[in-house]
């Protein structure tokens, strides 16, 4: 069995939460919040599944945890048009989860925006290996991606690399159908503005997330060796140094197995190489100082 941390309870994290408590594959949760009242209830929420699973709100647990799923900070919003804008916004908390866990052992999901620049934060800011903690993004971003492509009936799969931001990739090669630049050009911004959409309408998303954040939990806990697109520290992968990027992984017991390098083609490449300068950018102006 395993123990799950959740620093942040809130649509996402709360929603994960419930879903581990009514798994089976959890047996004890802890419960991290900044509103102490707001945190009382979800407990008190999620006690009241009377689920076969011990709930502690005790922050001094955390680090105790075999995974830590992080989703506090400050959510995207109408007001907020990339996810690379909360950044400053959301260090603070990210260096909060740091002073938690120092020498931490488990695993680390990072779900808040910017994903993938607060996952390359935390790697260098704890100095945990790079195989324990994983950007969350790619799993979601594909998932519309592949929406997309149904609608225009070219293919049924396809995947998402790059940035869980602007900057994201949408990878055409791997489904083995030719797509023209315009088409792409066109798919790419909608693929841009496809979380707006759901935020204008309900104010935040949320089933979609926690689906595929769970997905990701559910494989590390079973140790699945899962093919998944998640933010991943590279170390020369893909010809990139200095950031966390989407890129397929393969996701069991000890986080991140292996990168599996795609060939890509010479459109998906330079969005790569400029996914990948934005983000070491951002990532190199909030580790400086570390």
């Amino acid at each position: 069995m395993t123990s799950l941390a959740v620093f942040g309870t809130g649509r996402i994290g709360g929603g994960v939460a419930a879903r581990a408590a009514s798994s089976g594959l959890v047996n004890n949760l802890v419960l991290y919040d900044c509103n102490k009242a707001f945190l009382e209830a979800q407990r008190l929420d999620i006690e009241h599944m009377r689920c076969p699973v011990s709930v502690s709100t005790d922050p001094k647990d955390i680090a105790a945890c075999d995974i830590i799923l992080y989703t506090a900070g400050l959510p995207r919003n109408l007001d907020v048009k990339t996810r690379a804008a909360l950044l400053d916004s959301n260090v603070p908390v990210a260096l909060e989860l740091a002073t938690l866990t120092r020498d931490y052992k488990g695993i680390i999901i990072v779900v808040t925006n910017p994903a993938d620049i607060l996952t390359y934060y935390l790697w260098k800011t704890i100095k945990i290996p790079k195989n324990r903690i994983i950007g969350f993004g790619g799993q979601l971003d594909s998932a519309r991606f592949q929406y997309e492509l149904i609608k225009r009936s070219i293919a049924d799969d396809g995947i998402v690399l790059g940035e869980h931001g602007e900057h994201q990739v949408p990878v055409f090669s791997t489904t083995g159908k030719e797509v023209d630049i315009q088409t792409r050009e066109d798919i790419l911004i909608t693929l841009r503005n496809s979380s707006m959409e759901i935020i204008r309408g309900k104010g935040a998303t949320e089933y979609a997330p926690v689906y595929h954040i769970w997905q990701l939990v559910s494989s590390i806990i079973t140790d699945a060796k899962a093919g998944l697109v998640c933010s991943a520290v590279l170390e020369g992968e893909y010809g990139v140094f200095g950031c966390a990027l989407g890129v397929p992984v393969i996701i069991g017991r000890e986080g991140i197995l292996r990168i599996e390098e795609y060939k890509l083609d010479p459109w998906e490449i330079d969005n790569f190489r400029e996914a990948a300068s934005f983000v070491s950018s951002q990532s190199r102006r909030i580790v400086s100082d570390l």
